[in-house]
Order: structure tokens, then C-alpha cells, then sequence
């Protein structure tokens, strides 16, 4: 006769299979922590208020999400207060990556989420919300290669494409993926650095630094392009796939950021849209 726990372990299995749930090497469906964003393209512009701040057209092009009112001035009081076009509507933060190109024909993502995740350090409980004002900066518009890119690349329902750091052949059906994880410690001090990177950092061995010591929600950036098969001719406003980088300017109100960390990342749970959970 097998064991009880065995017997249990082989139900939770069955059950994760026929839901599509994940489940950990010892039978327990593994919980996910995250409250996420989905948000449209808003506008497109040569600007960029975190880099280039107040130099309108100084910069590459690029894509830009959420708040309608972003652009080379921007600044959290002018952002406040304004509409954006992320679902929840409450998230009115601003999010911006270089255009895309095919040759010289723009092309648009179809598919924009933000996860804010719990994920990335050992102590989920131990997260606070991302400081109102918070600017983040992650990737490199410079790169030149693979060993100076964080990029990633795929292709959507099609896991057989290895992942690379620059554009992929994605098969017919498909769509040409990206993410970036932004850094998730924050220096306890500056929402901003004369680096844009400094007062961030990427955790160690899942716990933060002693120079950066407080975890916020580890912010992933999901984009999909409508583009499949030979890659030749596309191209970033800022270079190759490998280039791909994105910046978020924090203006979720300080409330709602804060309910959604207790409510879903602290207690390790999947949240909606409404940042609820069942």
C-alpha cells in the first residue's frame, strides 16, 4: 500500500497537470507571488526624462506605456494626477523601451505586461513597496555584444527556439518575445542616481547587499512583437536585440502599492488585476 504522503503528493500532481499549475520536486503546487500591469502603447517620442531629462528629442526613439503625459520633462509631480492606459487604471507609472524597426517601418508590441513579482529574495515578507518616485533604469542601450546585455529574447509557444540576447527566427504562428528583470534593491536613500543605476542593485544568492538593502517587488518587463520568421532587417532605435532596455518611473499611489505587496507578494500570493486574491 502506498504511504499517505505519497498518495497525496500523486493527487496534487494530477490536479496541478490538468490545471497547468507548476509543481515543486515534493508534490506541492508551487505558489506564485504577483500583482501585475497591463498597459497599451500611449505614444512614441525621442525623449527620454530619466537619461536625457528636459532635452526634448535628444534621445533614440522610444515606445512609451502608462502615463499619457511622459516626456523629456516629465517629473513625479507632473506625472501625478494624469491618465494612463494600464489595466489596473490605478497604475499611473510610466514605462518606455526603444522603437522597434523592420528596416524602416516601426513596429508596435501587441502585448505589454509588467509583473511586479516576489520572487528574487529569500524573504518574500520582507518586501516594501517601490518608493513613490522610484526611477529604475535596466538593460543596456549601449551593449555591444552578449556579455554586456541583459536582454533576452524568444519565441511565444514556441520553446524549442533557444532563448538568445539578440532577435531570434521565430516559426510561422508565432511572435518575437522580450523581458528584462529590473534590479530589485534600492539604496534606502535616492530615487535616483547620476548613473540612473547606482541606487539599484540585483540580488546576491537571494538576499540584497548591505549597500542596497531593502527588496522591492522584482519588476519584469514582458513585451511581444508581431514579428515571426527571418529576423534580417529588424533592428532596436538603439541597436541590436541587444540593446533592449527599459525605464520605469514609479507613480502607483502609494496606497495601492503598498496593499498590493501586503496582499500578494508578502504572503506569496497571485493577484489580479485589482491586486485581490482568491
Amino acid at each position: 500500500m502506498r504511504k499517505p504522503a505519497l498518495q497525496l503528493a500523486a493527487v496534487l500532481s494530477m490536479i496541478a497537470a490538468t490545471l497547468s499549475i507548476p509543481v515543486a520536486a515534493q508534490g506541492e503546487p508551487i505558489r506564485v507571488a504577483e500583482f501585475v500591469a497591463d498597459c497599451q502603447l500611449s505614444h512614441r517620442l525621442p525623449d527620454d526624462p530619466i537619461v536625457l531629462p528636459n532635452l526634448a528629442g535628444a534621445s533614440h526613439s522610444h515606445d512609451f506605456f502608462g502615463n499619457h503625459s511622459t516626456n523629456a520633462r516629465s517629473t513625479q509631480q507632473s506625472l501625478e494626477g494624469q491618465t494612463g492606459n494600464c489595466d489596473p487604471a490605478v497604475d499611473i507609472s510610466s514605462y518606455w523601451v526603444p522603437t522597434m524597426y523592420r528596416n524602416d517601418t516601426e513596429i508596435a508590441p501587441t502585448g505589454i505586461t509588467f509583473y511586479y513579482l516576489g520572487e528574487g529574495v529569500n524573504n518574500p515578507a520582507g518586501i516594501q513597496p517601490t518608493p513613490y518616485g522610484l526611477k529604475i533604469v535596466a538593460g543596456n542601450a549601449k551593449a555591444t555584444g552578449d556579455a554586456d546585455s541583459i536582454a533576452r529574447w524568444s519565441c511565444l509557444h514556441a520553446g524549442h527556439v533557444n532563448p538568445s540576447k539578440n532577435f531570434v527566427e521565430c516559426p510561422a504562428g508565432t511572435m518575437l518575445e522580450t523581458y528584462l528583470d529590473f534590479p530589485q534593491c534600492w539604496n534606502g536613500r535616492d530615487l535616483d542616481s547620476a548613473d540612473h543605476k547606482s541606487h539599484m542593485s540585483y540580488p546576491v544568492a537571494g538576499g540584497c547587499p548591505s549597500s542596497h538593502p531593502v527588496p522591492v517587488p522584482k519588476l519584469r518587463m514582458v513585451l511581444r512583437y508581431p514579428v515571426n520568421g527571418n529576423p534580417a532587417g529588424l533592428r532596436l532605435s538603439s541597436g541590436t536585440g541587444q540593446t533592449m532596455h527599459g525605464d520605469f518611473f514609479n507613480v502607483w499611489p502609494r496606497a495601492e502599492m503598498e496593499r498590493r505587496v501586503r496582499n500578494c507578494l508578502n504572503v506569496v500570493m497571485k493577484c489580479d488585476h485589482a491586486g485581490n486574491h482568491g
